[in-house]
């Protein structure tokens, strides 16, 4: 199929992106990479009447780390973050999610802000954002807001930026000293959409000792799910999965059922949480070197 049509807009400036916005309201659909959004024109899942190309704005395409953390600009490439050195050192989930998103050639051109800004569920970065508590900057023609992870994603494929609003950049918050992170996840191919994701951040003490660990979940809920499993992690790896599968809410399609989908989400937070232990406990050697 082919996409219906619309009109074509290539502002130059931020300002006159969001001037477009303005005018074009509900109508109006922002494109950066399009590795989201051109497949569903095509479907004609989504008719807009209105293509906002930001393509020719300069400025967007960046992506800076700082102690705090890592921010990532509206035409910054996921293959671009992924091969970003000093991102993966502030936060290596970054590198770990985007090694699991689609394929090389779709991270080359696909933007990661765009990833988060379609909202899916199935999105890595979309669970990465939310378990690591960073933010999105929008900007619209009434000026500028920052909205938590935690009130951006709203539904499937919906998330908080008005019809007006231009999402700027999208921050993540480094990893803490004394932490260690991990992703893994189950698809039928690499590449393909996964039928269950799970992300976790442990922190461990000079002895070794978990003293935090949190996981973030993809595909198994509406929106990313973020559980606090510091005490099943304790207890032991029965615990653990015991915890996920109770907290999760997947749906079957035919890709898998329900039951296995909570399944792997039992079996992917276990993995996910040893693995991640084992890397705390290893920046942990290197800075006491």
């Amino acid at each position: 199929m082919k996409p219906a049509p619309f009109i074509w807009h290539g502002p130059t400036s931020v300002d006159e992106a969001v001037s477009v916005l303005a005018e074009c309201g509900r109508d109006g659909k922002v494109l950066a990479g399009g590795q989201s959004l051109v497949p569903v024109l095509a479907m004609r899942l989504a008719s807009p009447a209105h293509l906002v190309d930001i393509n020719r704005i300069a400025g967007l395409n960046f992506v800076e780390s700082t102690p705090a953390g890592v921010t990532v600009g509206a035409l910054a490439r996921h293959r671009a973050l992924e091969r970003d050195a000093a991102a993966t050192t502030a936060q290596p989930l970054l590198a770990q999610a985007l090694a699991f998103v689609a394929h090389p050639t779709i991270r080359n051109r696909g933007t990661s802000v765009g990833s988060l800004a379609h909202a899916d569920p199935a999105g890595e970065l979309t669970c990465v954002l939310a378990l690591t508590g960073g933010h999105i900057l929008a900007r619209s023609s009434r000026g500028e807001r920052r909205i938590a992870a935690a009130d951006f994603f709203l539904g499937p494929l919906e998330s908080a930026l008005a019809a007006d609003e231009l999402a700027l950049h999208a921050f993540f918050p480094a990893l803490p000293a004394g932490a260690g992170s991990a992703f893994t996840e189950v698809a039928r191919r690499h590449g393909d959409y996964a039928l269950c994701g799970v992300a976790a951040v442990v922190t461990v003490d000079a002895a070794g000792v978990v003293t935090e660990a949190r996981c973030g979940y993809l595909v198994v809920a509406e929106t990313p799910l973020v559980l606090e499993v510091t005490e099943a992690a304790l207890t032991g790896e029965d615990a653990l999965a015991d915890l996920a599968m109770a907290a999760v809410d997947p749906q079957s399609d035919i890709h898998g059922s329900a039951d296995y989908r909570r399944h792997l989400a039992g079996v992917l937070t276990v993995r996910a949480v040893r693995q991640a232990t084992v890397h705390a406990r290893a920046r942990r050697q290197i800075v006491a070197a």
